[in-house]
């Protein structure tokens, strides 16, 4: 398989992170501005369409004014009951309707110029029609049909109705009638006539032209039929809406609508006029409107693009201001297998991997150092071996062994092996927690004397290495500590308890750790011992085995021992180790028990002697 190097990993978590989040920021940008924009420009149309919808309805409420005060006059509803062929009646009437329009039109400046015409057509079949200036006479048959039309298109209740014809052909188009049913003198059940007033759609035109929907973008008005009322581009004698677009138009209920028309996309919002009933549409191409998207596209993408590449430029120099010194750190490690003691230079790091770089060097040169002063010391040792006696000499080899069993290069090297793989998927929090777990083992372990700690100090030295131990295996696992509160410090050896944890997990769970497994450490004072138990549930030892490891225990010499064939026993060396320094530091009488059963866990008990404290004086 294919390796990678950290560097290469590094590199491209950061770049899976950088490209994540970039891609989540610029989409939920894109997604979220598209939206906002879509709601701005439909707010907007509804705002133009209400306020153009709002004046229309404005301007054609004083023609509705005036339409009141024309149909309620009482010389037109006469008029409606004239007999049509009393010729004198006819032209007394036409006049006093003349004279009201013409008076009442200069009295309302506001729709004088607008103002195409008025008239009054009777069921009788006589009219009086008075174009703002003079009374027009007619073709009767045009004016029957115009009558038929008006009095089928308008209320039969009276109310108004706004209609685009007008009484003459060639004002088709041009003008819009707003038309009602009118009683005659008498007050009748059955309407006498029509009144209508015909507007010039010109001057309602002035102000559509100021709906302002963009460059490409158009208002216009339709009716119910789909006609143009008003149209800014087209003429509306010869136009007529799409009947299928008006039909959706006109079921849209006011909502955006987005249809294919004339080759482009475009989105049409339609208003309803309570007023006029006529149909008010705004239209604008979806490119138009989708231009400010594109725009915030364009930019996120290239603001993304540009971010991406400085991100990872820092990435690169990060993830080599992280490689460079641990692949010094492992080069020199190999070179200290080797028994070539090396330092690293850490200056201008303040970090943990600079606090990791220190630290090593202080290993390297205590190792170095005490190596030195064990290898003349053994020298010395083999010259004076005679007049030394035994005893020394074990003393001094168990010196030599335990330094050798708690500062292993080897262990170093595995454990910053772990370092760098932590550094590749995790953040420097997991570094920092073993490289100071390390640091206080090394602490700990490098003072190479017997003398006597306290049982807190042991357990906090098996604390750290569980530490680097849990990331090495990639699993957590809990030490059960059962010790009594005041027996925490109570004298014991240094160096006993650990070696007796990690004999535990090479012998005791060889084959793997499993859920069910538990180490548990006890103590207890008993006939003027201080016991402390050390307990698993692991393999256990065959009993061929565990009769070997006590007839060895019970010869009170130390692991390394030559058999008849010049070959060492290796089997044992840490549980030998501990229980010939327990006797030098404490008696003979003192040590390891092992008790063991194979396939139901192993019970070791280290005897020390019990610690006895002067009584507390109570006060006078």
């Amino acid at each position: 398989m294919k390796t990678r190097t950290l560097s290469q990993q590094i590199y491209r978590y950061f770049l899976i992170v950088i490209v994540i989040s970039l891609s989540t920021v610029g989409v939920f940008t894109y997604v979220q501005s598209s939206r906002a924009l879509d709601r701005q420009v439909l707010q907007y149309m509804d705002q133009m369409i209400d306020s153009a919808a709002y004046q229309t309805d404005s301007y054609l409420q004083t023609y509705e004014l005036y339409s009141n005060s024309f149909s309620s006059n009482s010389d037109v509803r006469a008029f409606l009951d004239i007999d049509p062929n009393d010729a004198y009646d006819y032209y007394y009437y036409s006049e006093l309707i003349k004279k009201f329009a013409r008076e009442s039109v200069t009295s309302i400046t506001t729709i004088y110029r607008q103002l195409n015409m008025v008239y009054v057509v009777g069921r009788h079949g006589r009219s009086v029609i008075y174009d703002n200036q003079n009374l027009l006479f007619l073709d009767p048959a045009l004016i029957n049909k115009k009558f038929d039309y008006l009095m089928r298109s308008t209320p039969e209740k009276g109310e108004i109705k706004l209609l685009t014809m007008s009484i003459r052909k060639e004002d088709e188009g041009s003008v819009a009638t707003m038309a009602r049913k009118v009683r005659g003198s008498q007050y009748s059940d059955v309407f006498q006539g029509v009144v209508a007033i015909e507007f010039k759609l010109s001057e309602l035109a002035k102000i559509w032209d100021r709906v302002n929907v963009g460059r490409n973008g158009y208002f216009f008005i339709v009716d119910n039929e789909g006609n143009y009322i008003y149209h800014p581009n087209i003429g509306m004698k010869e136009q007529k809406l799409d009947p299928s677009l008006a039909e959706r138009i006109l079921a849209s209920g006011g909502g955006p609508l987005i249809e294919s028309y004339n080759g482009e996309e475009r989105m049409f919002v339609s208003r309803k006029s309570g007023y006029s009933d006529w149909n008010l549409v705004a239209s604008m191409p979806m490119s138009e409107l989708r231009r400010p998207v594109s725009v915030i596209r364009t930019t996120t993408l290239a603001v993304g693009l540009l971010t991406l590449g400085v991100a990872l430029w820092l990435a690169s120099r990060f993830g080599r201001s992280i490689v460079a010194p641990i692949r010094d750190l492992k080069e020199s490690m190999r070179e200290t297998e080797k028994g070539n003691w090396q330092h690293i230079d850490g200056k201008g790091r303040s970090d943990e991997i600079g606090d990791l770089i220190h630290s090593y060097n202080v290993m390297v040169t205590r190792l170095s150092e005490m190596i030195e002063k064990v290898y003349e010391a053994e020298l010395q040792q083999q010259k004076n071996a005679l007049e030394l006696g035994q005893a020394e000499l074990e003393r001094q080899q168990a010196e030599f062994q335990s330094l050798q069993l708690q500062i292993n290069p080897h262990f170093l090297y595995n454990t910053l092996e772990t370092i760098n793989c932590y550094a590749i998927v995790q953040d420097s929090s997991e570094i920092t927690e073993m490289v100071e777990a390390m640091a206080f083992m090394l602490r700990y372990s490098i003072q190479t004397n017997l003398e006597e700690i306290t049982v807190a100090n042991e357990l906090n030295h098996v604390r750290n290495y569980m530490i680097i131990l849990e990331h090495r295996i990639g699993r957590p696992f809990e030490i059960d500590v059962v010790i009594p509160p005041s027996l925490l410090l109570e004298k014991m050896v240094r160096l006993t308890l650990q070696p007796l944890i990690e004999n535990i997990f090479q012998h005791a769970f060889w084959s793997g750790i499993e859920p069910h497994h538990y180490i548990r450490i006890d103590a207890r004072k008993e006939g003027g011992l201080f016991l402390v138990i050390v307990e698993d549930n692991g393999e256990g030892i065959r009993p061929e085995r565990l009769a070997e490891l006590r007839r060895r225990l019970e010869l009170n010499r130390l692991a390394e021992q030559e058999t008849s064939g010049g070959q060492k026993r290796t089997g044992g060396i840490g549980l030998m180790n501990v229980h010939r320094r327990i006797q030098m530091v404490f008696g003979e009488q003192y040590g390891l028990r092992i008790e063991s059963e194979q396939g139901g866990g192993t019970r070791i008990t280290m005897s020390m002697p019990e610690t006895v404290r002067p009584a507390l004086r109570s006060k006078e």
